[in-house]
Formats: structure tokens, sequence, C-alpha cells
């Protein structure tokens, strides 16, 4: 494992810009941090983008404290990798609707008269960015 502080590298980008589920936390003072699976996508500054509800619990734990985790690992049957990126995160109201829009095209398959309703139905909802940005990223490759 290696541990870096500096920028996400190249190889690191590769595998995040995979449509691959990313497991974020927010710091949880006393508790226990609680990983959920979420949708992201890397900016073209670094930063990791992901969507959720405006009242998400994870929401309110980012008002209390800033500090959140997204780690990222290669499926079953390739060889072993992930890359966690660790740093303050930001909820932003602006632009939910088409990060949305963006990550159904990268995980799902719009041409799928099913996922295309499934896309209506998330946009009547309302939707706020976190926005993570990177302090530090440790990664392994096997």
């Amino acid at each position: 494992m290696s541990v870096d502080p500096s920028p996400l590298t190249d190889d690191d980008l590769e595998l995040l810009r995979r449509p691959l589920y990313g497991f974020f936390s927010a710091a949880a003072a006393p508790s226990p941090p609680q990983p959920r699976p979420v949708w992201y996508e890397v900016t073209p500054a670094g930063e990791i983008q992901l969507f959720t509800g405006p009242d998400a619990v994870k929401v309110r734990r980012l008002a209390r404290d800033p500090r959140a985790s997204l780690v990222v690992a290669a499926p079953v049957g390739e060889r072993e990798r992930w890359v966690s990126v660790t740093g303050r995160a930001t909820v932003a109201a602006d632009g939910g609707p088409d990060l949305v829009t963006r990550l159904a095209r990268r995980y799902w398959d719009l041409d799928d008269p099913v996922r295309a309703r499934d896309l209506e139905d998330l946009l009547a909802e309302s939707w706020v960015r976190i926005v993570l940005h990177p302090d530090r990223v440790a990664r392994y490759r096997m």
C-alpha cells in the first residue's frame, strides 16, 4: 500500500473513471462512519462528486464535520486494486440534476426503456452535490 498526499495519479484516475461503485463515508463524530455505495465522478480538477438527497444523513454529518472518504476497488476477478481518497467535503445546492443525468449515463444503458424511466423518476426528486476535495490518497495494486 502507498499513501500519497499529492493529487490523484494517472493510474488512480484510470480506476476511478470506470463505472464502479464507490463507498462513501462521512465522519460521524463519536459514532463509527457508515460507508454507503454511491455513484461518483472525478472532475477535471481531481475532485470527486456524488449526489444525494438534501435531507440525507451524510449531509447532516458533513454539516457538523466535513471530513469524508471514498474507497473504490476493482471488481472480483481482477487483480486486487483499490484507491482511497480522504479530504474535506462540501455540499453544493446547484448541479445535482445534471450530475444525476451524467452518472445515469455512466452506470446505466439509457437505451433501455426501464432505465430511462428510472432516470425520469430520479430527476423528479431533489438532489444536492457532495464534492470531496482530496487531501490524502492511499492506494494498493497487486
